[in-house]
């Protein structure tokens, strides 16, 4: 059992809000919807452990209806995209992509990423997300390469759960 840096057993509302809101990338109704569930339950300290609270975040965006999913995956920036290159993008995602090396990408590399999210955006309806923790700029090319044949629906899955493997890397930050 590994436990959360900031225990939700023992946030005020709106500390809870700031500590959990950017777990799931601009969706803080991720995180309300969690506080009520916190709130409601007989033994909050349970939710003092990352894989509770990973697991309760998981439950929130898993039964949201599909426009909010959506949302979701659409508050998302593209991988080495404009938002990258403006310095723009939250904390976290900044700093998950220059773990993967895309913030020091080449001319044909970031040429090779906006043609690659412009078609993945195009074909889907949302952008290409996955968690590149870890990850090279190769590997997350290659991503792109094997997921960009997947039909809309299969993608929509596999990009729902791109966004809690996210979440939970940020999680243990917390």
């Amino acid at each position: 059992m590994k436990k959360l840096k900031n225990k939700p057993s023992e946030l005020s509302y709106e500390g809870f809000i700031e500590v959990f809101r950017d777990v799931y990338e601009h969706s803080s109704w991720v995180a309300e919807a969690a506080w009520e569930f916190v709130q409601r339950a007989d033994q909050k300290v349970f939710f003092d452990d990352i894989d509770a609270m990973a697991n309760l975040l998981k439950e929130v965006v898993n039964n949201s209806r599909y426009e909010r999913k959506l949302a979701l995956l659409n508050a998302h920036p593209d991988l080495a995209g404009k938002a990258a290159l403006s310095g723009s993008l939250t904390a976290d995602s900044a700093n998950e992509q220059a773990g993967a090396g895309l913030d020091s990408c080449t001319k044909d590399e970031l040429a090779r990423f906006h043609q690659l999210n412009t078609c993945y955006k195009q074909k889907n309806g949302f952008p290409f997300i996955m968690a590149v923790k870890g990850a090279t700029k190769h590997q997350v090319l290659q991503g792109f390469d094997s997921r960009i044949k997947h039909d809309t629906d299969q993608e929509f899955l596999c990009a729902v759960s791109e966004v809690h493997k996210i979440a939970m890397f940020r999680l243990e930050d917390k």
